[in-house]
């Protein structure tokens, strides 16, 4: 019944957007009828190779973490649509479809990892799925937005960002991502009804309720978002899945070092979900970064993150593939991170990155972003999982080379 519920929304909103969007086209053929453009249309094409070439196979590795070296092949192409039916009302839609063929594609499951969707909705399907080649295309933005003087509600799926801090971030309870995650800049997003209310400057009160497939797993919360001194700070209270959830965060400068920090305190409302037992757990991070500015525009950040409870993911590729929550941001205690980027010309940029994870794990990556020109983009990342040999990543090191090619419309 909630299949078909989202699947008859679904459709209704893209027979409103598409009707409106033709009737546009008409009336501009029109001379002397042409009205104020009311619609925007953008995306992209995106190529990408990523070579994978894990280390050689040790004692506590299986087959399957460790197939040897494999070449992966995407293209993936994406718009973002957005039409105003009025100055308070407007509907925007954002899907991406992808095609994935090469070694990965092979593996029996990838299809229906590729295939996931955890929303509310199923708004995901897969096209193709055999032969080495999987082709899927996501709704990840379907939303209705009205606002009205200091009053906007929003409903459907988008994202909720509460984020205050830029890397890490356990305020942010609806749309957590992997840092490692260069592909997917826009985000997921969250089926969900907001209310937000702005109450001032740098100020206002939001709502969210985001329903899940499983009733117990709904989330809900409300943030206080204000300012005081130059200093933006948030307060934010609900239920996260399983847990309850208080939180804060804040955002400033001192002597033009940015400064930032978040905090969350899960408390879950029983003692075990599906053979597992759940304890409380504090989500914390700290971080910071400076621009040198210059010629080359150097510019760096530092981050520290805390989880009182860290949860063990049992090996590596799990981590990293399976989507995270505010609570699961690392498996470890601690984890440090450092980056720094400049210009090597004006065209052309360098970030180098570390993290370290207190169980022996590190990551090193390198990446240089080139602009063809106004449309075209170069980018290639080097990424390498290592660690100690009782680490997680250590048990299965591997370095990713990743070149990607964009056309932005």
């Amino acid at each position: 019944m909630t299949r078909q519920l989202s699947h008859t929304v679904l459709k209704t909103m893209l027979v409103v957007v598409i009707s409106c969007a033709c009737s546009s086209v008409v009336l501009a053929q029109i001379p002397g009828l042409e009205p104020e453009k009311n619609w925007d249309l953008t995306g992209y094409v995106k190529y990408m190779a990523t070579g994978s070439f894990p280390d050689s196979k040790s004692a506590n590795t299986t087959d399957v973490e460790n197939q040897g070296n494999s070449l992966d092949n995407l293209i993936h192409q994406r718009f973002n649509f957005e039409y105003r039916f009025n100055r308070h009302l407007r509907v925007n839609v954002g899907m991406r479809n992808r095609l994935f063929f090469g070694d990965s594609a092979e593996i029996a499951g990838y299809g229906d990892l590729v295939g996931f969707d955890p929303g509310y909705m199923d708004l995901s399907k897969n096209w193709v799925d055999k032969n080495g080649v999987v082709g899927n295309s996501q709704l990840d933005r379907l939303y209705l937005d009205w606002q009205e003087n200091d009053w906007q509600v929003r409903a459907g799926r988008f994202r909720i960002n509460w984020a205050m801090a830029t890397l890490w971030n356990p305020n942010d309870i609806f749309n957590s991502y992997s840092i490692y995650d260069f592909d997917y800049e826009e985000r997921s997003g969250s089926d969900a009804i907001l209310a937000s209310r702005k109450l001032g400057f740098a100020s206002a009160f939001d709502l969210v309720y985001n329903p899940s497939k499983n009733s117990e797993l709904d989330s809900y919360a409300g943030r206080y978002l204000f300012n005081h001194q130059g200093w933006d700070m948030q307060l934010l209270v609900g239920k996260s899945g399983l847990d309850h959830v208080i939180g804060a965060g804040f955002a400033g400068d001192i002597q033009g070092a940015g400064l930032r920090g978040e905090i969350s305190w899960f408390e879950p409302e029983r003692s075990e979900w599906m053979g597992k037992p759940l304890e409380s757990s504090t989500v914390a991070t700290i971080e910071t970064d400076y621009s040198f500015g210059g010629k080359r525009n150097w510019m760096t950040r530092a981050s520290l993150l805390f989880i009182s409870n860290p949860q063990d993911p049992n090996n590596a590729q799990l981590f990293l593939n399976l989507p995270l929550t505010a609570r699961t941001l690392s498996f470890t205690e601690y984890t440090w991170y450092a980056d720094i980027g400049f210009d090597i010309t004006p065209l052309s940029r360098l970030t180098l990155s570390s993290t370290y994870y207190n169980d022996g794990s590190y990551f090193f990556g390198a990446s240089n972003c080139y602009s063809l020109s106004d449309d075209w983009q170069v980018l290639t990342v080097l990424q390498r999982f290592d660690g100690s040999n009782n680490s997680l990543f250590g048990e299965t090191p591997n370095t990713l080379v990743n070149l990607q090619v964009k056309w932005s419309f």
